[in-house]
């Protein structure tokens, strides 16, 4: 007989006791949930027996195959759910939220407005020890989930309720999340390595241990990145490790450690590299003769430095420039400011590169200082003191345009901006704002999100150019945001209200 397919079936075909087809046919109605009384079954069964018998010995008025899609729903609709117990209700906080005033400005960042201070919200509310209300745990755990920068903040934020939340939702559950040695095993790559930072800021000791006994294992791509952690809490005690590094298949790992072992001038990788520069270099009165490598060898290699140039460069100025890198400043026997004094016949601008690049890898705060004022980058800043950082870069923003190098530099300073570099700051958007406006949109933003909030009365009355109004609303955002999260003085206590009100 034919069916609805084509296919032929034996002629001695199972059927039931009322004659029709058995077999599996009657058993789909249970499968789905189906009822064995009723109409619905019926209807499956006309539909079943039409397409077993086949269309053209028993006509069918319809769609088959449509009619029987709709009816296998309904049976699946019509399925009797198991009994489930409910979750457990959620616990009492132990902790107080977040006023109503801050929760609202939450709600209004996480809205979309001035977004990019989610960060800056999170920490101070964090810092206050409350809880955000219910309502807003959803979005912030979404989040938490794509961005882990927040996690930090959000396991003091988030309370009881949010971890009872995480419980039920698995893309939540990072929350629950303790490091333990279950972790360092069975962890995926990001969890390892949070693992691994927190132990490292813990116990430095432990953690390069904790990598020693599963190294051999490690993929190429986790061995990079894992001996990048180990540059929080360096010291010598993680020499013999990175030494050992050095010899690993992957270039990254290697380039990794030698990285790392440049910041150790005791080193031995540190005094290869110094013996390596004494051969190139002789300092004679004010004059610095050099004699760069003629060849890269694999014991050269071997510390990091590697033998392909890039586009534009000769492979001897190359290898001069990493040699000079890796090598202990110490080595020169002389102060920067003595050193940038002399002449370099032929080789000054590959020297100089090179010592701004052996600045930023050994964070040396002198040569820092000095090398800002030949090649002022961010990376030098990292070095040095916050209140020296802020000096330089006031300075820089003094004598430069608003492109992408000032933009650079600022984003290298670490601590709000003080009165010193806002004002430098102000001073140029004022400037810029009367000939190219349209050069400022990220320098107001900057200005906006790093000069310390208490200054924004110092912008509303800096000028009244929209580039500057911006900054000083901003800043005025910023402000209440912090004192929003204060906590709440006494009803008798007196309170200072401001004579005018801003915008």
């Amino acid at each position: 007989m034919t069916t609805y397919d084509g296919r032929r079936h034996p002629a001695n075909e199972r059927r039931d006791e009322s004659g029709r087809l058995g077999g599996a046919a009657g058993a789909v109605p249970e499968r789905l949930g189906g009822v064995v009384e009723g109409g619905a079954v019926s209807r499956w069964e006309e539909l079943t027996s039409a397409a077993l018998v086949g269309t053209d010995r028993r006509p069918y008025h319809g769609v088959l195959l449509e009619d029987a899609a709709v009816e296998v729903a309904r049976l699946r609709a019509g399925r009797r759910l198991g009994p489930l117990a409910p979750p457990e209700p959620a616990p009492g906080e132990d902790r107080p939220a977040v006023g109503r005033r801050a929760a609202e400005r939450l709600a209004r960042i996480l809205g979309g407005e001035h977004e990019r201070l989610l960060p800056e919200w999170l920490a101070a509310a964090a810092a206050t020890g409350c809880r955000v209300p219910p309502r807003m745990l959803p979005d912030l755990l979404d989040r938490g989930r794509r961005d882990g920068s927040i996690r930090v903040h959000l396991g003091v934020l988030a309370g009881r309720r949010g971890r009872w939340l995480a419980g039920l939702n698995p893309a939540w559950a990072y929350l629950l999340a303790e490091p333990t040695g279950e972790t360092w095993e069975l962890g995926g790559p990001g969890d390892r390595r949070a693992h691994l930072r927190e132990l490292r800021a813990a116990d430095p000791g432990a953690a390069r241990l904790l990598l020693e006994s599963t190294w051999e294992r490690e993929t190429p791509d986790d061995r990079a990145e894992f001996v990048a952690l180990l540059a929080d809490g360096l010291s010598m005690a993680d020499e013999p490790f990175l030494e050992a590094a050095l010899d690993d298949r992957r270039r990254e790992v290697r380039q990794s450690a030698a990285n790392l072992l440049t910041r150790l001038p005791a080193s031995r990788m540190a005094r290869r590299m110094a013996e390596r520069l004494r051969a190139c270099v002789t300092v004679t009165g004010d004059l610095i003769v050099i004699e760069a490598p003629q060849a890269c060898d694999k014991a050269m290699e071997r510390d990091g430095i590697r033998p392909k140039p890039p586009r534009g460069l000769g492979e001897r100025a190359w290898w001069l420039q990493q040699l000079i890198s890796r090598a202990p400043l110490a080595a020169w026997g002389h102060p920067p400011e003595r050193l940038l004094a002399m002449r370099v016949p032929d080789w000054d601008a590959e020297v100089r590169t090179a010592w701004v690049r052996a600045a930023v890898l050994q964070r040396d705060p002198e040569w820092a200082r000095a090398m800002f004022g030949w090649d002022p980058i961010a990376d030098l800043l990292v070095s040095l003191p916050p209140q020296e950082q802020q000096d330089l870069a006031a300075g820089f923003v003094r004598g430069h345009e608003p492109d992408s190098q000032l933009i650079m530099v600022l984003g290298g300073v670490s601590s709000p901006w003080k009165e010193e570099l806002a004002t430098a700051v102000l001073h140029k958007i004022v400037k810029v704002a009367a000939t190219q406006p349209w050069n400022l949109g990220e320098l107001v933003k900057l200005a906006g999100e790093h000069i310390d909030p208490a200054l924004f009365p110092l912008a509303e009355s800096y000028s009244p150019v929209e580039p500057i109004q911006q900054v000083a609303a901003l800043l005025r955002f910023r402000a209440d945001l912090h004192k929003e999260l204060l906590p709440e003085m006494p009803d008798s206590a007196p309170v200072m209200r401001p004579t005018k009100e801003h915008p």
